[in-house]
């Protein structure tokens, strides 16, 4: 087992989704039971589905000094810097540390497909338009070179495309190169945008529910896709902030896009996890799960559940506010999982009705005001790629 670590200041973090654009938003839509989810107005195909979509993002192209990284990705990373004082925190952590000790880490699945997409149905005799011809625009680097630019960061930078997993994978990234002295901070970053190849081919998956979706529901029948951008900037040092206190990852390669049956990756995640964060499963008040609405990662994820943690611990699936954004889920269900912390509340799963008999003992239906001291988060991407983050109050 791994060894405990030296915990990490999480001295800025913000979201955007389908709730809405910064925290505030966020624990509004939550505790009012405000789902974010909605028919499917985004392909000109028909696909009936629920899709979890920020608002304003075609009205809303980058500036002239961004134009050549304008693409519906990083609009939408631009919009959520810009929520809780962000972009102003990150630019004092690289004034305050130096350039070149600040790593940037981005995790994304999505992040230059929509662009390559719109560049192929708009050819001009053949080629890309001249608004789409920029390379940038089509490498899966796409977010962390626009990033780069926009905080002037030149310490590491590099993107994490491990599916679902990836932007949860980046904090894991970050605290390594804190701990080994290669940096001082690091801003991680997830953003995922919506696009028809992702909805399409899930669909040809048939792991698309045609109604919003009910993760841990005997009933479920599959996910709904949504887009999201996530920041938190991590540091040595920080008062009266939440801390990472540990993550685990795992690759149990089992199959391109169904679960090790018993899980046995994601098991060695959440116990890596735990012995990094110096606790025991008991201690952990909140748990958010992964729980993306189709049988076999639920299935999996409840008997991880049930088998690690006792009756009282409580935990929910979020995506049936927000819809499973991919690439940014990791982040995206970080952040829920910090303000559980920071409000002294569990979010209910919502949509849920009748939930899987293994997990019903922990699975919180409706919203619970409790205190949450400790909270872990699940991540468990396509091809077994697994990571649990655990976060702790301040200090």
């Amino acid at each position: 087992m791994p060894s405990r670590i030296p915990p990490l200041a999480i001295t800025a973090y913000t979201a955007t989704s389908a709730l809405g654009r910064g925290r505030r938003a966020h624990v509004e839509a939550l505790c009012e039971r405000r789902s974010g989810l909605r028919g499917n107005d985004f392909t000109s195909t028909p696909l009936a589905c629920a899709i979890g979509r920020v608002e304003g993002l075609e009205a809303s192209p980058l500036s002239a000094g961004w134009a050549a990284y304008d693409s519906r990705n990083n609009r939408l990373a631009w919009l959520g810097l810009l929520a809780d004082g962000f972009l102003d925190a990150a630019r004092d952590a690289v004034a305050r540390h130096g350039a070149a000790r600040v790593a940037l880490l981005a995790g994304t699945s999505t992040a230059s497909i929509g662009s390559t997409e719109e560049a192929f149905r708009t050819l001009e005799d053949g080629r890309f338009p001249a608004a789409l011809a920029t390379p940038a625009l089509h490498t899966p680097h796409s977010l962390g070179l626009f990033l780069e630019e926009v905080f002037g960061t030149r310490g590491p930078c590099s993107t994490i495309a491990t599916a679902c997993s990836s932007s949860a994978k980046i904090f894991a990234q970050a605290e390594r190169l804190i701990r080994l002295g290669i940096v001082d901070a690091a801003i991680v970053a997830g953003v995922d945008t919506l696009c028809g190849s992702v909805l399409f081919g899930f669909n040809a998956l048939e792991l698309v529910s045609p109604e919003a979706c009910r993760p841990f529901d005997i009933a479920r029948r599959g996910i709904s896709i949504g887009e999201a951008a996530g920041f938190v900037l991590l540091e040595r040092e920080g008062s009266g902030v939440p801390r990472l206190l540990g993550y685990g990852e795992s690759s149990d390669a089992h199959h391109m896009s169904t679960p090790h049956p018993h899980g046995l990756g994601a098991r060695l995640a959440l116990a890596d996890a735990l012995a990094r964060a110096g606790i025991e499963a008991r201690d952990v008040d909140y748990v958010n799960l992964h729980g993306t609405a189709t049988v076999k990662n639920d299935e999996v994820e409840a008997a991880l559940l049930a088998d690690t943690f006792p009756p009282t611990t409580r935990a929910s699936a979020t995506k049936g506010w927000t819809g499973h954004t991919l690439g940014a889920a990791g982040i995206l269900e970080a952040v829920i999982s910090l303000l559980a912390i920071e409000h002294g509340f569990v979010p209910g799963t919502l949509g849920t009705r009748t939930p899987e008999p293994r997990c019903s003992a922990q699975l919180a239906l409706a919203n619970e005001e409790r205190a949450v001291r400790i909270a872990a988060s699940n991540s468990f991407g396509f091809g077994g790629n697994n990571c649990t983050l655990v976060f702790g109050s301040a200090a």
